[in-house]
């Protein structure tokens, strides 16, 4: 119900009407931009009581996280710091890890996921009226074209290099059936590859771009930042440098696809063929 909730707020959002309202209430009022903490700290709070984990510090830690991207929104603050206030806290969460028991752990740090994402929308598609970020329903059929031929093209590429430096093993049928491999593309869309998307491409590459123009070094640039998020993920020792390396290919091609497209859902489906492919077949 929480999660389901979040992400229903957080597609509301892809229509024009819910954004050009939202972007007119923070310019008639800005100060209601302050709501926002309030909002979604009380939402964490229902969400952790679920499981029994409301506690004070857990919960003041939230309400801190919450605040401070707002905060650098608020006063003029460089939207790049904005955007490592909401995304390192989740990207290192050890000592909020702390406070919540192990059997709580992955539904509290989705639920703080989805918050994390529906505030980063709130600010910079709405409080900040970011432009080129892209996060609109598709436009036009080459939004389904595009992410197809990306991940025909980049597919093979990032299955050789990963089996060749040891990041995945050999190609293999999948042993799963069709109702589960159906139902996880939905899953790995929704909790990986939309979210992900949003970070990386609407705000920091869409940023990137908007400072430096649309080049190959801004693509680059940002693909590394996207393979540099991926070090201290398994399965392999940390740094994971091999994680890097596919990221990193991945990320340009990502990048790419969302230069030419004009809705983010097109980098994100790309990005969740990738990730279905590599956890079935690989």
């Amino acid at each position: 119900m929480f999660l389901g909730a979040l992400l229903a707020a957080i597609l509301g959002l892809l229509c024009e009407r819910p954004r050009a309202a939202m972007r007119a209430a923070f310019k008639q009022r800005p100060w209601i931009v302050w709501a926002l903490p309030l909002l979604l700290t009380g939402y964490f709070l229902l969400a952790s009581l679920t499981e029994g984990q409301a506690n004070p510090s857990l919960i003041a830690i939230v309400l801190a996280y919450t605040a401070a991207p707002v905060a650098c929104a608020y006063f003029g603050g460089p939207d790049f710091l904005t955007i490592l206030l909401l995304w390192l806290p989740l990207e290192f969460p050890a000592p909020a890890a702390k406070l919540i028991a192990r059997h709580a752990q992955g539904f509290l740090h989705s639920v703080a996921y989805g918050i994390a994402i529906l505030l980063g929308l709130a600010l910079f598609a709405g409080f900040r009226g970011m432009q080129g970020m892209k996060y609109n329903l598709p436009r036009s059929w080459r939004d389904l074209r595009l992410p197809l031929v990306g991940f025909a093209v980049t597919a093979p590429v990032l299955a050789v290099v990963g089996t060749a430096i040891g990041f995945i093993p050999p190609p293999h049928w999948p042993a799963a059936g069709a109702g589960r491999m159906a139902s996880a593309m939905a899953i790995i869309f929704a909790g990986t590859a939309l979210p992900e998307e949003i970070l990386f491409r609407s705000m920091i590459q869409n940023l990137l771009m908007q400072r430096f123009g649309a080049t190959a070094r801004t693509l680059s640039i940002s693909a590394l930042i996207f393979g540099a998020a991926h070090l201290d993920n398994g399965p392999q020792p940390l740094p994971n440098w091999r994680y890097m390396i596919l990221a990193t290919i991945a990320g340009f091609a990502y990048g790419k696809v969302f230069q030419k497209s004009s809705t983010v859902l097109a980098s994100a489906l790309f990005h969740m063929l990738v990730d279905w492919t590599r956890h079935f077949f690989f």
